[in-house]
């Protein structure tokens, strides 16, 4: 009784779990109108990210990569080249993971469909039972209690993960191009999943001048994951 009641408790718990993500830093500057973003500004370049912000397919995105929306704004002078590899998350343990293109996913298992099949139980009782002169008796108990004629178990449920990119991965992605004085560009990011192996990240974007190739400043914005 006790085991199947551990098992329960166990499934319940683990199904209740929230999925963790990312939320700025105390340090980092919000926005009073956007309270899951952040900003940060430097040689005329504005940029802003947020890391909740994904209401795309796949839905469960954040479980499975680290989606980051940013908005760029050249108030300079300077053209800025926007290349993915300008753009990486800073973990506390030193490593950092640069920005993926989304074609690129399709070269690894992720572009494959992932299905997981289970057995679920028929119905669960607070009750056992045996059988009788006049039928089957339910005493008060734990366990769970199915009819002699019908299998405890529906046949296996399949749940399957979209393969990557999707297209609103492809179509939300933040474009390679270049941003011309006076514009402004925005678009997600992905990065690997990085929630279980961090607690705390740093968005990092190089500036780099279009015409020139020269670095002109870096910006960087604080996240804790929560």
């Amino acid at each position: 009784m006790r085991a199947w009641w551990g098992v329960l408790t166990s499934v319940v718990f683990v199904g209740c779990i929230p999925k963790a993500q990312l939320r700025p830093s105390p340090e980092a500057q919000a926005l009073a109108q956007e309270p899951a973003a952040a900003v940060t500004e430097q040689a005329g370049i504005r940029l802003v990210a947020d890391a909740s912000a994904w209401k795309g397919r796949p839905g469960n995105l954040e479980r499975r990569l680290t989606p980051v929306e940013v908005r760029l704004e050249n108030r300079g002078e300077r053209p800025l080249r926007i290349r993915y590899e300008q753009f990486d998350l800073l973990g506390g343990s030193r490593f950092q993971y640069t920005a993926m293109a989304p074609s690129s996913l399709k070269d690894d298992g992720s572009s494959r469909t992932r299905c997981v099949a289970a057995m679920d139980p028929l119905y669960w009782h607070n009750t056992w039972g045996w059988r009788g002169p006049l039928g089957w008796r339910r005493p008060w108990g734990m366990g769970p209690f199915h009819g002699p004629f019908y299998s405890p178990y529906y046949a296996p449920s399949v749940a399957c993960e979209e393969p990557l990119p999707t297209q609103d991965m492809l179509k939300q992605a933040l474009p390679e191009g270049t941003l011309a004085p006076g514009g402004s560009i925005s678009g997600f990011l992905y990065f690997q999943g990085i929630t279980e192996r961090e607690r705390q990240v740093t968005l990092q974007a190089r500036l780099v001048d279009a015409e020139t190739g020269e670095k002109f400043g870096e910006l960087g914005i604080p996240f804790e994951v929560r």
